[in-house]
């Protein structure tokens, strides 16, 4: 069935009321992006810090409703409802009904990281060069970030490629700080490791790291940050944002094992710089690893 698609910039304190007055009116769904997703800075990743739910300054705010609703009827509705709101810049298009996650994985390729690290999408076939002993993940990222195709995940995928081409991931333990899809949860498990737990704020990526799992056939206990069980990890993995690094510090430094080895991303290049400082007081042998215009710090917990 056709759909009627609102579009609609906003700013973040007008949000919320743009948002129920959407509902109001009989929006199916609302989704919301960045304004300037194109542009190159922190705020522009689809990555939220643990415990915290961020919106950008600037929205793109998109709305969908019944195909037969008219435009103008609906406008009309919205501007009575909060006056006070600058609806003029509204843009409104007729789309066929089709199903953008399903079309989207479509185009999701299998990738290769490291020497036997391979993302593979449900619906294809593993490729014959990955070999017998490839560490394959089956992924539907769902509705949590978390493909391997951004820099940030491909880059803490290849360093738990790394750590397991070493022997230094089988049979430990792996803590996957801000989880989002599971995916690097589930590579280390692919890869030798004998437990994985995720972390992460939002509800769906817990659902999307259970559902991923299983398709995998592994196990996964995946909490929010306040079910979070306070333990230490021989192995933890954190792809966040580094202002998120920062304020969550402390608490990376707990839960890495004396001895244990931490892996972070989500860094801007040009921001490294002051997480070095900040981690130093906690790990050792701290290094650098850039693909892009992003960055993985990892480092050895100090005993």
């Amino acid at each position: 069935m056709p759909y009627l698609q609102l579009e609609l910039p906003c700013r973040r304190d007008a949000q919320p009321r743009i948002e129920r007055a959407l509902e109001d009116a009989g929006a199916l769904s609302v989704t919301l992006q960045d304004a300037h997703l194109d542009a190159i800075d922190e705020q522009a990743i689809f990555e939220p810090g643990v415990g915290e739910t961020p919106l950008w300054d600037e929205l793109q705010l998109q709305a969908l409703f019944d195909g037969d609703v008219d435009a103008l009827a609906l406008l009309a509705t919205l501007e009575a409802a909060e006056p006070q709101l600058d609806w003029s810049q509204a843009r409104f298009e007729r789309i066929d009904d089709q199903d953008w996650q399903r079309a989207w994985l479509d185009t999701f390729q299998p990738m290769r990281f490291g020497a036997r690290t391979w993302i593979v999408p449900w619906n294809h076939e593993v490729p014959a060069e990955a070999g017998t002993d490839a560490a394959v993940v089956r992924l539907d990222p769902g509705l949590a970030f978390g493909s391997g195709t951004h820099p940030t995940t491909a880059l803490c995928l290849r360093w738990l490629d790394a750590l397991a081409e070493r022997g230094e991931l089988q049979a430990r333990d792996v803590l996957d700080f801000g989880c989002g899809s599971g995916i690097l949860a589930l590579a280390a498990l692919k890869l030798g490791a004998a437990r994985a737990i995720g972390v992460d704020n939002d509800p769906q990526a817990i659902i999307a790291t259970a559902d991923n799992a299983e398709r995998n056939g592994v196990a996964i206990s995946a909490f929010l940050p306040r079910d979070e069980p306070a333990r230490e990890y021989p192995i933890v993995v954190a792809n966040i944002l580094a202002s998120a690094l920062d304020a969550l510090a402390d608490t990376l430094a707990a839960r890495t094992a004396p001895g244990g080895r931490i892996a972070m991303s989500g860094i801007l290049a040009g921001q490294e710089g002051e997480l070095l400082q900040r981690f130093a007081p906690w790990f050792d042998a701290l290094a650098v690893e850039r693909d892009g215009d992003w960055v993985r710090i990892d480092g050895l917990r100090r005993a």
